[in-house]
C-alpha cells in the first residue's frame, strides 16, 4: 500500500465521500440550510404570536366608542356645522329577533358560532383581494369587528389590525359567543348617525329593534357593509345595489338553514320610514356636509370609518356669501310660492350647484327646502333625467369631431334640419325606428341647428345625435365631466342625446363649467384643506386636461347664448350680464332644469317632482301656480336672481369665443321661441297630460306632410339616396334608449 493511499484512507478526519458541487450549484442552499431557515421562521412565528398573546391584553373601552365631532368651515373659515352627535341605545340580545341576529350573521359571519375568533385565511384572502385591486375587504370576523368598535379604533395600520388579532383571541376565551354578538350589534354603524341596531331600528324604520321583521332586520345588516352606498334614502341611485345585497342576506340565511324557503320567496324589499336629522344639521347645512363627506370618502382622501370616528377640521370651497344667495333665489322664486291647498306643491323639490371655472371650486350648493325635512340632496342625486340640458353634449361632439349629416355636410350652427315633429331618423339610408316627437308635437320643418338649440327641437337633435354617433356623444359626456356610470349613460344608444340619461345637478354643473373654460376641464372639488390633530390630510390631485377643443367649447357657448338671448332661456338675461345656458324638461315633466354660465360662473338649477311619502317621480304640471314647469320658467329666475347676487360688485366680462369655422350667426328665419325641450311626449293643453299622442314607429325617413314651421326659412337638403362615409361606426338601431321597453312604448318606438 502506498503513502498516498494510506493517507487518503487513514488519518482523524478522513475525507467526504459526497462529491464536490461545482459551478453555478454551488449558489444553490442545501436541503439542510433550507430546513433551517424554515425552521427559524416557524420558531419566529410562534415566538410573535406567544409573546403578543401576553403581551396585548384587553384594554378598557376605547373613547372612539363615543364618536368626536368633526368641524365644518365654509372657505372663509367660519363655522359652517358640526357633525357627531352620537345616536346610541343599547339593548340585550335577547330584545333583538333571532331572525335579525341571523340575518347579521348571514350578512357578515355565517361561522361565528362554530369558528373561532380569527380566520386566518379569510384575513389573507382579503388582503390579497385589496392588493389586486378587488377592492378592500377587511376579512374580520365579528369578533374582530367588536374589538375594533369598541376597543380599538378604525385607523388601516399593521399596529391596530395585530392588536385586533390578539384582543379578538383573548376575548374569544374571555366572553361568550352570545356577549360578543351583543356588543357586536351595539356598537356596529348602520348609517344616518346610528350606532347600534336599536338607534338604526328607529332611524331606518322608526320602531324598536325589537318589532324588526326579518326582510327589516336583513336591509339593517345590509347596511353594515357599506352604510352610505346602501342607504337608498340618501341614494335612490344605488336602490338595485341595495337590493342585490338584501338579497345576498336573505339567501344566506336560507343556505344556513335559519330560514324556510317558502317564507324567503314571500318577502318583499321593506319600505322606509323618512329620514330623520340633527337639528345641527338642519337647513343646508346637511346637505354640505353630507356632500362634502361623500367626496372625502369618495376621492379615498378618507376612509368613511375614519371619518365617522371624528376630530377632523374640515374647510370646505363653499362661499357663505354665494351660499345664502342661492337659498334666498330659490325661497324668493320657488319655495314662497308653493300652496299647501294643491297636491302637486307637496311634490316640489329644488336642486342647485354653482362652480367658478376657473378654479374647479363648487362655491354653492342647494340641496333641499331643510336637511331635517327631505333627506335626499338634490344636488347629488342622479335619478332624474337632464332632458335637454344634455343637448349641448351632442353640439359639443359634433363640432369636436367634425361630423356630418347623412348627405355628407359638416354639422356646424348653420346647418339645416328637418325639425318635423317625428320625423324618422335615418342612419346610413335607413330609417332607425326612432321617431320621438317635439314638445306640444309642434313641427317646425327645415331649420338650422342654432335656431333648434334656441327652441330645443327634439326631432332635429335626435337626428344629429345618429349622425354624430351615440357612442361619440357618450364620450364626449364623460370628457366633458358626466361620471361614466351614471345610470341612462352607459347603454350609448339613440335616446341619449334627448337627455335620457341622469347625471346629478352637481355633474351637469361640472360639464357647463368646463364648457365656459374654453372645454379645459378642472375637476370640481368640494375641499379646500382636511387637518386631524394638526396634521393635514393630502387631497386627490385636480390636473387641468382638455377635454374638447377651444373650437368645440366656443360654438357650442356661442350658440347657448342664443338661447338667452332669444330662445327658451330669456328669463336668464335677469342676471344683467353675458350668459349662455339650455333649459330642460324630463320625461313627463318629472323635472325642470336650467343650466347655465356666465365667463366667471356655472351653475345648473333643478326643480324635481317627488312624492313626499312613497318617493316616487311625479309630475310637475300646476306647481307653483304654473300650467307646466318648463326649464326657461322658474329655474332660470333662480339662476338669473343668484348669479346677479353672486357676482354682485365685479366687472362686467364678456365671453373670448374662438368659433368653429362656418359659424357665424346667420339670421333666424323665426325669431318665435317656443320651449320644445322634454324628450317626452308633452300635454297638449295646460294643466296636465292628455291623450297619448306618441310618435310613429313606422313611415319614410323624410318627413310626412307639410311642415308647420317657418314658410320663408333655409330650404332643406334632400335625403340621401345613397350611403354615405359616416364619421362613427354603425350601431344597431332601433335606439330606444337606455330605459328599454318601458321607453319605447312611451315613445311608440321599436
Amino acid at each position: 500500500m502506498s503513502d498516498d493511499a494510506h493517507d487518503d484512507g487513514a488519518g482523524g478526519g478522513g475525507t467526504d465521500s459526497r462529491p464536490r458541487r461545482t459551478g453555478w450549484r454551488r449558489l444553490l442552499p442545501t436541503w439542510r440550510m433550507l430546513a433551517g431557515t424554515v425552521l427559524l421562521f416557524l420558531l419566529l412565528v410562534v415566538g410573535g404570536l406567544i409573546a403578543g398573546y401576553l403581551l396585548v391584553g384587553i384594554p378598557p373601552a376605547n373613547s372612539a366608542a363615543k364618536a368626536q365631532s368633526n368641524v365644518y368651515l365654509y372657505s372663509d373659515g367660519t363655522e359652517l356645522a358640526r357633525d357627531g352627535d352620537v345616536n346610541r341605545e343599547n339593548v340585550a340580545l335577547g330584545q333583538v329577533p333571532r331572525t335579525v341576529q341571523h340575518a347579521v350573521l348571514a350578512a357578515e359571519d355565517r361561522d361565528f358560532y362554530t369558528e373561532s375568533a380569527v380566520d386566518p385565511a379569510a384575513m389573507v384572502r382579503a388582503a390579497w383581494n385589496t392588493v389586486t385591486g378587488k377592492g378592500r375587504q377587511s376579512g374580520s370576523t365579528i369578533t374582530q369587528q367588536y374589538v375594533k368598535n369598541y376597543y380599538l379604533g378604525q385607523e388601516q395600520t399593521l399596529t391596530r389590525k395585530a392588536k385586533e388579532f390578539f384582543i379578538a383571541i383573548k376575548l374569544d376565551r374571555e366572553a361568550s359567543k352570545d356577549q360578543i354578538l351583543e356588543g357586536y350589534l351595539n356598537t356596529s354603524y348602520y348609517g344616518r348617525n346610528a350606532y347600534g341596531i336599536q338607534a338604526a331600528a328607529q332611524a331606518y324604520y322608526g320602531k324598536n329593534a325589537g318589532r324588526l321583521t326579518t326582510a327589516e332586520g336583513a336591509y339593517l345588516a345590509a347596511l353594515l357593509n357599506a352604510p352610505s352606498a346602501y342607504d337608498i334614502g340618501a341614494h335612490p341611485e344605488n336602490r338595485p345595489r341595495a337590493v342585490a345585497r338584501w338579497n345576498y342576506v336573505l339567501d344566506g340565511m336560507v343556505k344556513q338553514k335559519w330560514l324556510g324557503r317558502a317564507e324567503r320567496a314571500a318577502m318583499t324589499f321593506p319600505a322606509l320610514a323618512r329620514a330623520r336629522t340633527s337639528a345641527g344639521l338642519s337647513g343646508q347645512r346637511g346637505y354640505l356636509v353630507e356632500a362634502v363627506k361623500d367626496y372625502l370618502t369618495g376621492h379615498d382622501v378618507v376612509d368613511e370609518d375614519t371619518l365617522r370616528a371624528g376630530g377632523y377640521r374640515i374647510t370646505t370651497t363653499i362661499d357663505r356669501r354665494r351660499e345664502n344667495a342661492l337659498v334666498a333665489a330659490v325661497r324668493n322664486r320657488l319655495m314662497d310660492r308653493l300652496d299647501g291647498s294643491r297636491p302637486v306643491d307637496g311634490y316640489v323639490r329644488a336642486g342647485g350647484a354653482s362652480i367658478d371655472p376657473a378654479t374647479g371650486r363648487v362655491v354653492a350648493l342647494y340641496g333641499g327646502v331643510d336637511y331635517a325635512r327631505q333627506f335626499v340632496n338634490s344636488a347629488t342625486r342622479r335619478d332624474y333625467q337632464a332632458g335637454s340640458t344634455f343637448k349641448p353634449i351632442v353640439l359639443a361632439a359634433a363640432v369636436e369631431r367634425g361630423a356630418v349629416t347623412q348627405d355628407g355636410s359638416p354639422i356646424t350652427p348653420n346647418t339645416v334640419y328637418d325639425g318635423t315633429s317625428k320625423r324618422m331618423t335615418v342612419s346610413h339610408g335607413r330609417p332607425t325606428g326612432f321617431a320621438p316627437g317635439n314638445e306640444d308635437d309642434r313641427s317646425y320643418g327645415p331649420i338650422t341647428v342654432a335656431e333648434a338649440t334656441d327652441k330645443s327641437v327634439n326631432a332635429v337633435y335626435a337626428q344629429m345625435g345618429i349622425d354624430v354617433g351615440p357612442r361619440a356623444v357618450k364620450d364626449t359626456a364623460v370628457a366633458l365631466g358626466i361620471p361614466a356610470r351614471t345610470p341612462g349613460l352607459a347603454a350609448a344608444q339613440g335616446a341619449i342625446s334627448l337627455g335620457t340619461a341622469t347625471p346629478s345637478v352637481l355633474d351637469l354643473a361640472q360639464v357647463y363649467a368646463t364648457l365656459a373654460h374654453h372645454g379645459r376641464q378642472l375637476p370640481y372639488t368640494l375641499v379646500e384643506k382636511v387637518s386631524r390633530a394638526g396634521e393635514e390630510s393630502e387631497l386627490p390631485e385636480r390636473e387641468e386636461s382638455t377635454a374638447i377643443g377651444r373650437a368645440a367649447a366656443d360654438t357650442t357657448t356661442q350658440v347657448l347664448r342664443g338661447v338667452v338671448d332669444g330662445g327658451t332661456g330669456t328669463a336668464a338675461q335677469g342676471a344683467g350680464r353675458p350668459a349662455a345656458g339650455k333649459t330642460g324638461t324630463a320625461e313627463d315633466d318629472k323635472a325642470a332644469w336650467f343650466a347655465g354660465y356666465t365667463p366667471e360662473l356655472a351653475t345648473v338649477v333643478a326643480v324635481l317632482g317627488q312624492h313626499p311619502d312613497t318617493a316616487h317621480q311625479e309630475p310637475l304640471y300646476g306647481a307653483a301656480g304654473h300650467a307646466r314647469l318648463n326649464g326657461g320658467d322658474i329655474p332660470a329666475q333662480i339662476w338669473a336672481d343668484y348669479t346677479a347676487a353672486a357676482l354682485a360688485g365685479r366687472p362686467v366680462r364678456d365671453f373670448d369665443l374662438q368659433v368653429q369655422e362656418g359659424a357665424e350667426p346667420s339670421v333666424s328665419a323665426d325669431p318665435s321661441a317656443s320651449d320644445s325641450e322634454s324628450p317626452s311626449e308633452a300635454p297638449s293643453s295646460p294643466g296636465g297630460p292628455s291623450g297619448s299622442t306618441g310618435p310613429s314607429s313606422s313611415g319614410e325617413p323624410t318627413a310626412t306632410g307639410a311642415p308647420t314651421g317657418p314658410t320663408g326659412g333655409p330650404s332643406l337638403p334632400p335625403v340621401p339616396t345613397g350611403t354615405p362615409t359616416p364619421t362613427e361606426p354603425s350601431e344597431p338601431f332601433p335606439a330606444v334608449g337606455p330605459y328599454g321597453d318601458e321607453l319605447a312604448r312611451h315613445w311608440g318606438v321599436g
